[in-house]
């Protein structure tokens, strides 16, 4: 009666853990498709069809739930066999104990053995290079095609228009720069006549002024000549 206890314990804590983590997965990833496996096929809990911003499949990851006191080498074998049935790209196995020799997820003989403490990290991992090897595929797919579409509007009218639109504008933006620059120039240099002359007006009225008073009048140091005499 304790065994059977036990085992029906195991069983719901085992349950548990299946909705556990299609809560997580679905939760995660909002925009894959998170399933239950159909009755018949056995030994996996749920599929997860990657999908990538495009809202294209990029693959699938098959998951098999595992909460026992000891790990089987059974498991890999049976979720290989699912996998191939359910045409999976990946497989993972989320239990509590791990197979000899390790500690934390890792790959064994094709399937990934991790942990559901890991499982977010490891599923973000996998999912990533389903994502990226679907970005390869898409760019090899009618690479042909692309590149004679590239050529066809490299050699047509509208690209030839395109670039003599922007030719033509960058010569008007710098032929107005230069006249600008050249408008500039002329204020600045009538600017700087009509300055000279000022001063030259000024110097001459203080001069006409200086000989009609004499010393009485103080010398003002901004209109004199610099002192060029040198002591011997």
């Amino acid at each position: 009666m304790k065994r059977k206890a036990e085992q029906g314990s195991m069983q719901m804590q085992g349950e548990i853990q299946e909705l556990a983590l299609e809560e997580l997965l679905r939760t995660t990833y909002p925009f894959d498709e998170i399933d239950e496996v159909a009755k018949g096929v056995r030994g996996t809990d749920c599929i997860q069809t990657v999908v990538n911003s495009l809202q294209q499949s990029c693959g699938t990851i098959v998951y098999e739930s595992k909460r026992t006191k000891n790990f089987s080498n059974d498991w890999t074998d049976k979720l290989k066999q699912d996998q191939i049935t359910c045409k999976a790209d990946i497989a993972v196995i989320v239990t509590e104990t791990f197979p000899n020799g390790m500690d934390r997820f890792g790959e064994k003989n094709g399937v990934w053995i991790c942990g559901f403490h890991e499982v977010k990290s490891v599923s973000f991992v996998l999912r990533e290079m389903l994502v990226k090897t679907q970005a390869v595929k898409s760019s090899d797919e009618n690479k042909g095609d692309k590149m004679e579409l590239l050529y066809t509007y490299l050699t047509s009218n509208g690209f030839v228009q395109n670039i003599t639109r922007i030719v033509e504008n960058y010569d008007g933006m710098t032929n107005q720069l230069n006249s600008e620059k050249k408008a500039m120039h002329k204020i600045w240099a009538s600017r700087e006549k009509q300055v000279w002359v000022v001063q030259e007006n000024i110097s001459a009225l203080f001069g006409s002024i200086k000989g009609i008073a004499g010393k009485e009048l103080a010398t003002a140091s901004v209109l004199e000549l610099p002192d060029t005499s040198f002591e011997e």
